[in-house]
């Protein structure tokens, strides 16, 4: 069976966090080639992972079956034309993580002929436990498809979405969403010291039990909704507490929070595209 050789362009944490999930799970170090602008961000790459470097993408690209565009979304354009006719002759499949750049930008920048997967991860990706969405273009074959899933399996779970535009919501809800539960576990935690807990206590007992109740949504058959009228106890410490988050509008407040974060992301898309 064939070994794909995958190619970086930039070497940040994202692209850092993909090559280790893709080396834990069997590939090998050696077909796999970094380039970035930095020297100090390769000479860790090199030294820690193994990987080939080389401050030339057009030295990367010659060397593998697929691309990576790991840089920051203001350098993608600059990125991807100065590679766009190597791209073009090697028909290299081209699967770009920088958030709010689309399709139709980068088929502008890279040739309209060019397979391409827009994957939206989120930060989880850097500890392998990562959601990304995935949409390609319409030259993606088969073979192309699954090695994309792959490479973003390796950093966590990977789903494909029917269209394009639903990787705003995606944002919305996978992409912004770990800072939501950061924002309720710093409340907890706070509110937790003030009740009498050493923040120390508070920090531990709240991280935990953020991590057990996601394993069990994981892990169940049961909805969410199932699941926390099973743990709450008519009466209880839980209903009681359910019933304050109700009543202050818990579920109407996380509708316009993810919502906005759809709508901004929808305007920054559009800003992407006058790049």
């Amino acid at each position: 069976m064939k070994t794909n050789k995958i190619g970086f362009i930039g070497g940040g944490n994202m692209a850092s966090s993909l090559i280790s999930g893709l080396i834990a799970s069997g590939h090998a170090p050696e077909h796999i080639w970094v380039s970035d602008i930095n020297p100090e961000t390769l000479a860790t790459l090199a030294t820690n992972l193994h990987v080939n470097t080389s401050s030339s993408n057009e030295a990367v690209i010659a060397a593998v079956d697929v691309i990576v565009l790991a840089v920051k979304p203001q350098a993608l354009k600059d990125a991807a034309t100065g590679i766009a006719a190597m791209i073009r002759q090697k028909q290299t499949l081209v699967v770009s993580i920088a958030a709010g750049i689309p399709l139709s930008s980068l088929s502008a920048w890279l040739g309209e002929g060019v397979a391409i997967v827009r994957c939206m991860p989120n930060t989880p990706a850097l500890v392998l436990t990562g959601a990304t969405a995935l949409y390609a273009n319409a030259n993606v074959n088969v073979t192309q498809h699954n090695l994309a899933e792959s490479i973003m399996r390796s950093v966590g779970i990977s789903l494909w979405v029917g269209d394009e535009a639903d990787l705003d919501a995606v944002t919305a809800v996978s992409g912004s969403g770990p800072a939501y539960f950061f924002l309720l576990m710093e409340a907890m935690e706070k509110t937790a010291v003030e009740l009498g807990l050493n923040e120390h206590t508070a920090r531990l007992l709240v991280q935990q039990t953020a991590l057990g109740a996601a394993k069990i949504a994981l892990e169940a058959d049961e909805s969410p909704e199932q699941l926390r009228k099973r743990v709450t106890s008519p009466g209880g410490t839980t209903q009681q507490a359910i019933e304050s988050f109700q009543q202050g509008g818990f579920a109407e407040l996380v509708a316009n929070a993810l919502k906005a974060a759809y709508n901004r992301s929808i305007e920054m898309a559009k800003q992407m595209e006058t790049l």
